[in-house]
């Protein structure tokens, strides 16, 4: 499964959606979170998108021991992305799983961590001052669900032909370079 890297943002994201880890109680808490159209706008701005349509997210939060969370969910998003051959509009569905730990932002002692007990192949994501952002979590899993080419259906790139001179990348640079050979006395 593609999970993000453990990392502090030094960015403000386009989609926020903090929660406070003591907040939510020991059974649990469902979050169903739906992205505005300025969040929208800004998420498609800054990744290139076409449009962003829509950007849902569904969480299921449980504690995770003492002071941790584990999130668990789906996002899901209808983008709108250029097509690499043709450059026309493609609609696509972003369907993306989710299952992330957080522990807080103090790294415990290795050996006071069985990584094996938390159920995932990856390390924890941090939780910072006592908050997740689950915006920032599911705009995270919108752009690794991105068709980083996408192709129309039936689209084809046509290559010119290998033996054509004039098809070459250097084609131009050789004819200057002709242009000015012939200058020279």
């Amino acid at each position: 499964m593609k999970q993000p890297t453990s990392r502090k943002p030094s960015f403000t994201p386009a989609w926020s959606a903090p929660v406070t880890v003591a907040a939510v109680p020991e059974t649990g808490r469902r979050l169903d979170l739906v992205a505005d159209d300025a969040a929208r706008d800004a998420i498609a701005k800054a990744v290139g998108l076409a449009a962003l349509p829509r950007l849902e997210a569904r969480f299921d939060l449980t504690r995770q021991g003492a002071d941790g969370l584990r999130a668990v969910g789906r996002v899901s998003a209808t983008v709108v992305q250029n097509c690499v051959v043709t450059l026309e509009p493609i609609e696509s569905q972003i369907d993306e799983a989710v299952d992330l730990v957080f522990l807080p932002d103090v790294a415990p002692p290795a050996e006071a961590v069985d990584l094996e007990a938390l159920e995932t192949d990856e390390p924890p994501e941090a939780i910072r001052d006592g908050v997740i952002d689950l915006g920032a979590v599911a705009t995270e899993f919108l752009l690794l669900g991105l068709d980083p080419y996408p192709r129309k259906p039936g689209a084809v790139f046509d290559a010119p032909p290998a033996g054509d001179p004039v098809s070459h990348p250097f084609a131009a640079l050789a004819a200057l370079k002709k242009g000015d050979a012939a200058k020279d006395p």
